[in-house]
C-alpha cells in the first residue's frame, strides 16, 4: 500500500534515520511485517499474552525479559500551540485522549489562549479542544463553530452544557456498551471547587458525537469552578482523569491524590473511584498504584520531595489486561529541581497495577532546549497503526511553576514502537553451555496460567515474534487447565513456528481455526534451535470466531 498515508508516515526517511540509530530501531526495521495495514487485525478484540505479564506467564526457565522504550517521531510535536490570538496560543495540554473511529483519528485536549487578563479566572481559561487526523501523525484543528472565543466561533473548541467550566485534565471514552445514543461518548474532567481553598474534583459529561457535551449531573459554576453542593465525589482534593476505563461492568477513573489511606504512603499516589452508571460515583476509593519508594512517611511539609506518582494512570484496555502509562515524579525541595518522566504499568484485575520492571523509565523527558524538556504528561492515546504502536503524550516543565511570568507550555508528542512489542522474552545466555553448577544446557520455555477462552464457535492463535528461522523456532503445546497435554495439539502434534511477524498464524496439524478446545487452556512455549538466542517473543493473541484472512 505505497499510497497509504499511515505507511508513508511510518516509513518516512527521517523516521527510519531516527530508528536506525537505536537498538530498538534496528529491531523495528529488521522485523517489520510486510503485511499492509488493512490486513492486520485489531488486537483489542483478542486475548493477548504479553511477554512482560508475569501473571499470565507465571512459569518460565532460562528466559529473561527485555523491555523496549519507544522512540519519538521526528515531526514532534504533532500538535503544537496555535498562533497568537488562537484558543491554544498559550498551552496545548495533553491531559487528553486519542480515539480511532474507522479511518479517522480523534483527539481531545486542553487549550489555553493568550488572553491579556489572566487574573479573571484561574480555571475558566482552560477549555476542551478537538483535533482530527487521517494518519495519526498529521493533525488539523477544525473550525467547529460551536463556542465563541475572542468574538468568533471559528475555532476548535467543543461545547459544554452548561458552558464555562474550566477543565485542567480530561479523558474520553467511546462506550460500546451504551444503549442510549446521546451517551455514546463519556468524558471525565478535572475541575475545581472551593472549600476555604481551591480543591480538585471530578466533573463527568456525556455526548452523542464527542463535540457537544452535557454534564451527566446537574451543576452550577462560579467563575469556571463547581459549586461544592454539586460534587459527585467527596469534598477532598483529588486530581482525576489520569485515566478513564471500563472493567467488570463499572467505570473507573484514576488520578493523583495524597490524602490518608488505610496504609500510609508518602506523596502523590494513584487513587481510583468507580461508578456503575457514570452518574452516581461511590465515595469509597482504591489505591491502584504506589511506587515502592513511597512506602513510609517523611512527615508534613515535604509534598514536593522524593519519588512519587504523577497524575494517575492512562489506560489502554486490552480485554484481558490493562496497559498503562504513569507519571514518574522526581521530586525536590523546590520546583526548579523537579522533573517528570513516564513509567509503564499493567493490571490483570482492573484494580492493582504493577511495573513489569522495577522503576523502569518508559519514556524519558526531553533534553533541555527541546519542546518536551523537564517533564512529560500521560495522555490516554494508544493505537496500533500498520506495523507500529503509537503512544501519544504531552509535555509540562515543572521547573516553570511559580515563576513571575507564566511560560507557554505543551504540545502533543508521538512515540512509536514496533506493533505490540513493548517487551520481549529472550533466551538467557547464561543457561547455554556448561558451568560450575550446570552439567548440561538448560531448556528455555514458559507455561501460561489457565486462560479462559472467549465464547465463540472457533478460536485461532497468532504469534508476535522476531528472530525466527530455520535454526530458531517456537514450539507451542496446548494443555488443559491442569497442564495435561491436549491430544492433537501437543508433543509431536505441537505447533512449530519459524516465521517472523506481528500476527503470524499458529497451526496445529495444518489447522488454524480450532473448534474442539476446552473452556480453559494453558500454553507451553519452547525456544528451540541452535540460534534460539536470536528469538524475541513479544506476544501471543487468541482470537474468537472466524477471519477471512485465514
Amino acid at each position: 500500500m505505497p499510497g497509504d498515508p499511515v505507511t508513508r508516515a511510518c516509513r518516512d526517511s527521517r523516521l527510519r534515520s531516527l530508528f536506525a540509530i537505536t537498538a530498538l530501531g534496528g529491531l523495528l526495521l529488521a522485523a517489520a511485517s510486510e503485511l499492509p495495514a488493512e490486513e492486520l487485525l485489531d488486537e483489542t478484540n483478542a486475548i493477548t499474552i504479553f511477554a512482560f505479564d508475569d501473571q499470565t506467564i507465571p512459569f518460565s526457565q532460562n528466559l529473561r525479559l527485555e523491555m523496549r522504550q519507544p522512540v519519538r517521531h521526528p515531526e514532534n510535536p504533532v500538535v503544537a500551540r496555535g498562533p497568537a490570538g488562537s484558543v491554544d496560543a498559550f498551552a496545548v495540554q495533553f491531559y487528553g485522549s486519542v480515539l480511532r473511529d474507522g479511518d479517522r483519528f480523534r483527539m481531545w485536549y486542553v487549550a489555553v489562549g493568550d488572553e491579556a487578563d489572566r487574573t479573571r479566572s484561574a480555571s475558566a481559561r482552560w477549555r476542551p479542544a478537538y483535533a482530527e487526523s487521517t494518519d495519526g501523525v498529521h493533525w488539523t484543528k477544525p473550525n467547529l463553530g460551536l463556542v465563541q472565543y475572542a468574538g468568533s466561533t471559528a475555532n476548535n473548541l467543543v461545547r459544554l452544557d452548561p458552558p464555562g467550566l474550566g477543565m485542567i485534565n480530561l479523558k474520553v471514552l467511546e462506550d460500546h456498551t451504551e444503549t442510549d445514543p446521546a451517551r455514546r461518548y463519556k468524558i471525565t474532567t478535572h475541575a475545581y471547587f472551593r472549600d476555604k481553598r481551591r480543591l480538585g474534583t471530578l466533573a463527568p459529561f456525556v455526548s452523542a458525537d464527542g463535540l457537544t457535551w452535557r454534564q451527566a449531573t446537574p451543576a452550577t459554576y462560579v467563575n469556571g469552578e463547581l459549586s461544592k453542593d454539586d460534587l459527585v465525589l467527596p469534598g477532598v482534593h483529588f486530581e482525576p482523569c489520569g485515566g478513564l476505563y471500563q472493567w467488570d461492568g463499572c467505570y473507573f477513573i484514576c488520578g493523583q491524590n495524597a490524602m490518608n489511606a488505610p496504609r500510609s504512603y508518602q506523596g502523590r499516589i494513584t487513587r481510583m473511584y468507580r461508578s456503575r452508571d457514570f452518574v452516581n460515583w461511590s465515595p469509597t476509593s482504591h489505591v491502584g498504584f504506589v511506587r515502592d519508594v513511597q512506602h513510609g512517611s517523611w512527615g508534613p511539609g515535604r509534598s514536593l520531595e522524593g519519588e512519587q506518582c504523577h497524575e494517575g494512570i492512562s489506560v489502554w484496555n486490552r480485554r484481558n489486561v490493562l496497559l498503562g502509562v504513569v507519571g514518574l515524579w522526581h521530586g525536590a525541595t523546590e520546583w526548579k529541581d523537579i522533573r517528570v518522566d513516564l513509567g509503564f504499568v499493567l493490571s490483570n484485575n482492573g484494580l492493582h497495577f504493577r511495573e513489569p520492571v522495577h522503576e523502569w523509565v518508559f519514556l524519558k523527558r526531553g533534553a533541555d532546549g527541546t519542546w518536551d524538556q523537564g517533564g512529560l504528561l500521560q495522555g490516554q492515546g494508544f493505537e496500533n497503526v500498520g506495523e507500529y504502536t503509537y503512544i501519544y503524550y504531552g509535555a509540562w516543565d515543572p521547573r516553570c511553576t511559580g515563576q513571575p511570568k507564566a511560560q507557554p507550555r505543551g504540545g502533543v508528542g508521538l512515540a512509536v514502537l514496533p506493533r505490540d512489542r513493548f517487551g520481549d522474552l529472550v533466551v538467557e545466555l547464561a543457561g547455554k553451555g556448561t558451568g560450575d553448577y550446570q552439567l548440561q544446557e538448560i531448556d528455555s520455555e514458559f507455561v501460561t496460567s489457565a486462560i479462559e477462552l472467549p465464547k465463540a464457535e472457533s478460536h485461532r492463535f497468532t504469534l508476535n515474534a522476531a528472530g525466527l528461522g530455520s535454526d530458531a523456532a517456537l514450539r507451542i503445546d496446548l494443555l488443559d487447565a491442569v497442564e495435561t497435554p491436549l491430544p492433537g495439539y501437543s508433543g509431536e502434534q505441537a505447533a512449530l513456528v519459524r516465521e517472523d511477524g506481528f500476527q503470524t498464524p499458529i497451526e496445529w496439524g495444518g489447522r488454524v481455526q480450532l473448534t474442539d478446545l476446552p473452556n480453559r487452556v494453558r500454553l507451553r512455549v519452547r525456544f528451540e534451535g541452535e540460534k534460539n538466542a536470536a528469538i524475541r517473543f513479544s506476544a501471543l493473541s487468541i482470537w474468537p470466531a472466524v477471519s477471512s484472512r485465514y
